[in-house]
């Protein structure tokens, strides 16, 4: 029998984020997944400066995503996105996606992943 997850609140300052290896400009904080406790679902707080980039790569697993703040754009395939704060996205699993950020503001968003390895492929 699974044991019932605890409730949990973690604060902003409790939160540690790191560049992200393929993409310069990019930081990641993890803000609960499975460590924390959480049984199901990791999200995780992504920052974009001004003229970063992020290259053509899939993840194993799909991932929603909620932008906090900014304005960027997306790959998702063949299409271009312009996206910003209140937008909302579905990346599936194993699609091409990028990230370019042309504007002078910081971009944000919230991504939530299923727990377990999300193995990360840069396109060729």
């Amino acid at each position: 029998m699974s044991q019932q997850p605890k409730p949990l609140i973690r604060r902003s300052d409790d939160v540690e984020y790191e560049d992200v290896g393929a993409a310069d400009g990019m930081r990641k904080g993890v803000l609960i997944d499975e460590s924390r406790g959480a049984p199901n679902f990791a999200i995780r707080r992504f920052e974009l400066d001004p003229g970063a980039s992020v290259p053509e790569h899939t993840n194993e697993v799909e991932h929603e995503q909620y932008v906090l703040a900014g304005e960027y754009t997306v790959g998702i395939e063949d299409e271009e996105y312009t996206v910003s704060e209140g937008d909302s996205l579905l990346i599936p699993a194993g699609v091409v996606h990028w990230y370019r950020n042309d504007g002078d503001e910081p971009g944000a968003f919230i991504c939530a992943v299923p727990n377990g390895d999300d193995e990360i492929e840069l396109a060729e």
